[in-house]
């Protein structure tokens, strides 16, 4: 069987039978152009004759292009799950990639905005807001929802009208491996989500209706043009947002992620109670929030203890 025809096949399993999200299996599934390339220059177009040393020379050769250590244990992650996956399903006789191995990928702290830093940022958005401007109400509910509630961006865009509960102030999400959860958010949010669904939402679906489509969707955040808004108008307003505040590090939505968790450690939450807001499988993927913690806190001795 081609390589080709292999990859396209265990995309497709990837995103019906195991329920991955479209980014994840584009993931996986680049990963795997990325091999068929490499074994294509060396003569190899079938999945029979992938075996451990062009599997090994593939992640070396990604080495030599200085790859960071993270990239390089997703590839070998890659490699032997697809690997696994055509000796599972008979498509080879023998797993070649399950003795592969990569570098452990650095363990790096997330960036963590300060507590001021969130108010100023919050501040502005609502100074924006009080114009009555549809889409200035739309980002202070998207940047409010996103830091009260912790959520992947994925997971905000995906949210339904129906997964709203205001009376309860809860949301139901679909996470990773489209596992469902109900994730709180406070009354900042609600004010904001409850000034959004009756100003600005419906002058969203104004413009919609204006260009000709009458079909109103499910999405409770529209875009400018009245559609589902799409993750990369929300890295966009993110990334604006976090240009003038201090810091180092990705200036995504998952800035206010790895804020609302670790503010929420720093506040006396429970850790697994956070694990299962998040949405984490481990709470070993939880806990990095309490090493930034223990981080911020080593600083703060060093520069104020005389005997630092």
């Amino acid at each position: 069987m081609r390589i080709s025809d292999a990859r396209a096949e265990y995309e497709r399993y990837l995103l019906l039978e195991r329920g991955y999200s479209e980014h994840t299996a584009r993931s996986y599934g680049a990963d795997l152009v990325d091999l068929e390339a490499f074994a294509a220059a060396r003569g190899v177009q079938d999945v029979a004759e992938l075996d451990l040393d062009l599997y090994r020379d593939w992640l070396w050769a990604a080495a030599q292009r200085e790859l960071a250590k993270a990239t390089l244990a997703r590839r070998a992650a890659t490699a032997k799950t697809f690997s696994a996956w055509l000796r599972r399903t008979g498509r080879i006789e023998i797993d070649a990639a399950v003795r592969l191995r990569a570098p452990r990928p650095d363990r790096t702290l997330p960036r963590v905005l300060s507590g001021d830093s969130v108010s100023v940022l919050l501040a502005e958005l609502h100074d924006r807001a009080t114009t009555g401007d549809p889409i200035a109400l739309r980002d202070l509910a998207v940047i409010e929802l996103l830091y009260a509630s912790a959520l992947r961006v994925s997971e905000l865009v995906g949210i339904d009208i129906d997964d709203l509960d205001l009376d309860r102030r809860t949301v139901r999400v679909t996470g990773k491996g489209s596992k469902e959860r109900i994730v709180p958010f406070g009354k900042p949010a609600h004010d904001a989500l409850v000034a959004y669904l009756t100003r600005s939402r419906p002058a969203l679906l104004e413009r919609r209706r204006a260009g000709g489509i009458e079909r109103v969707p499910a999405a409770v955040f529209l875009g400018a043009r009245g559609g589902r808004l799409g993750t990369r108008s929300v890295y966009e307003l993110v990334a604006g947002l976090l240009e003038s505040v201090p810091g180092t590090g990705p200036a995504g939505p998952h800035a206010l992620r790895h804020t609302a968790a670790t503010h929420l450690l720093d506040g006396g939450a429970d850790l697994r109670a956070v694990q299962e807001m998040l949405g984490h499988a481990s709470l070993g993927t939880t806990q990095i929030y309490t090493h930034v913690t223990v981080e911020r806190l080593r600083a703060s001795y060093q520069a104020a203890h005389p005997r630092a």
